[in-house]
Order: C-alpha cells, then sequence, then structure tokens
C-alpha cells in the first residue's frame, strides 16, 4: 500500500469514528460515554500505534518542554504557586475530594484514598476557584492545549492503586508543589508500566514492573497515564502536585479528530457537573 492510499485510509478510519462518536455519545449515560471513548476513539489510537502511524509515547517525558514550552512558565514561578497552594491549606476542607473528579478508582483498593482536588479548570476555568490562585491561574491560561487543572491533595500514607486512564488523547503533567521534605526518603512516588504485552494483560499487579519517578518540590514530568500506573503518599506530611491533563501532540492528520473527540467531551454535562462540584465559594 502507498503512502497515500494508507493516509487516505486513514482518513476515512478517523471520519467514521468522528461520526459515530457524534451519533452516539450525547445520548449515553456517563459510564457508557466512557466507554465509548476507550474502545472507539482509544481504539483508533492503538491500531495507529501498532502501525507505526502515531508514535507510541514513553513512560515518561523528561524533555517535555520541547513539545510544551509553556509549562516552563510554570516551574520558573513555582515559589508562588506553593505560596498559593499553602495559603489554600487552611481550608482544606472545602476542596473537592477526588471522587466529585470522577476518580473511583481509587475504591479499588483496601480503602478509599484521603484524596483531595483544587480544580482550577475542567473544560472551562472555574473563575472563583481561579480568584483564590490568581498567580497561578493566569499562568496555567497561558498554557495551548490544556484541558484540566487541579492541586492534588494527598493525604499521608496514602495509595492511589494500579489503574488505566480512559484518553489516549491527553498527556499527564505534574508539577511538585508541596513535597515532604523533596522526597529525601523517596517516600512519594509515581510509577507506570508502559510495556505493551503487560498492559495488554490488564493485570494490576504488573505495576510493580514499571519505572518509578518521585516527585521534587518546583520539577516538572510528563507521563502517559493510558498506562498501568500507580502512586503514593508514604510519608507522614500532605502531598500536593499540580495535575495538568494536556492535549497529546499528534500528527496533522490526527490532530483535529483528537481536538474534535475532546470538544465533544468537555461539553458534556458530566463535566460541567465536576465544575459544579469544585467550585468553592468564597
Amino acid at each position: 500500500m502507498t503512502t497515500f492510499a494508507f493516509l487516505a485510509a486513514i482518513l476515512l478510519l478517523v471520519a467514521g469514528s468522528v461520526l459515530l462518536v457524534w451519533q452516539k455519545f450525547s445520548t449515553l449515560p456517563a459510564k457508557k460515554k466512557k466507554a465509548l471513548l476507550k474502545s472507539t476513539v482509544n481504539g483508533v489510537f492503538i491500531r495507529l500505534e501498532k502501525s507505526g502511524w502515531l508514535p507510541r509515547t514513553p513512560a515518561f517525558d523528561r524533555d517535555y518542554l520541547q513539545s510544551y514550552p509553556a509549562l516552563s512558565r510554570l516551574e520558573e514561578n513555582y515559589p508562588a504557586v506553593r505560596d498559593e497552594c499553602l495559603a489554600l491549606l487552611d481550608i482544606k476542607e472545602k476542596l473537592t475530594d477526588m471522587q466529585a473528579m470522577g476518580g473511583i478508582y481509587t475504591q479499588a483498593g483496601i480503602h478509599t484514598a484521603q484524596w483531595k482536588t483544587f480544580v482550577f479548570k475542567s473544560g472551562k476555568f472555574i473563575d472563583e476557584n481561579c480568584s483564590l490562585c490568581p498567580k497561578t491561574a493566569a499562568i496555567l491560561k497561558q498554557v495551548p492545549g490544556l484541558y484540566t487543572a487541579f492541586f492534588s491533595v494527598l493525604e499521608p500514607h496514602q495509595q492511589i492503586t494500579p489503574h488505566w486512564g480512559y484518553y489516549k488523547g491527553f498527556l499527564r503533567y505534574h508539577l511538585g508543589v508541596l513535597i515532604p521534605r523533596n522526597n529525601a526518603d523517596s517516600s512519594c512516588f509515581l510509577r507506570v508500566n508502559s510495556d505493551l504485552h503487560d498492559n495488554e494483560q490488564r493485570d494490576p499487579e504488573l505495576v510493580q514492573k514499571g519505572e518509578t519517578y518521585y516527585w521534587k518540590n518546583g520539577e516538572g514530568i510528563v507521563f502517559d497515564d493510558n498506562y498501568l500506573h500507580d502512586a503514593g503518599n508514604g510519608s507522614d506530611e500532605i502531598r500536593v502536585v499540580l495535575w495538568l491533563d494536556l492535549r497529546r501532540k499528534m500528527p496533522f492528520y490526527l490532530q483535529p479528530f483528537n481536538m474534535l473527540c475532546l470538544a465533544i467531551a468537555h461539553r458534556d454535562q458530566s463535566v460541567k457537573k465536576i465544575r459544579k462540584n469544585a467550585a468553592i465559594a468564597p
């Protein structure tokens, strides 16, 4: 098959998938919408990765500033981000539980993780929240391709059980904001298994074979949460990272499809509900 013919086949596959998503998505309940993303849209990306037409992502991307240069401003302004986060902890009881953000996978372990969030953006920015952290919010508003942004506040001695993300059109960024003792004892970790065969087994125990990253204050990392991964805070203090979901960089013939799927998903009522649940009253 020639390059032109293969490219035409890809475009037909994408067009057909767009039509299917458009027809089905708006009429489905929330759980089935996520299933559609997994089975149909993610299926397109998986087939293209296997064929070599969409580069596979690594577990961790440490050269992410080449693709997302705007993230450098967050790291350069880390002291301001940290100070605004510290001020929020004075009203920690008002922060949103992760379950309200759709984090039901934390219920699959021995206990539900004690995990709160302060949301800047879920599809759209939440103005009342941004007003509480104006410097951080101003920087976030300059990050292209940003769909979700929040402080992820994990209580001491908590484990996020092994799981997979839901959409291959995202990559995730973490900025270490409040990392106990700057992780001198390696007690706060993020672990990702990017092995294709291991992920196809759908066995959460295989996360133990993954690559481990230890957060540092003021340091960022980009990773693919669609691979099997887990995380934990084994320290005696709160761990906070700034969590961003960024639109994955794709070839020109796939990026419009990805953007359309994201536009559809983030106009859904479930995302509006997340914004409503996450808004903090002044």
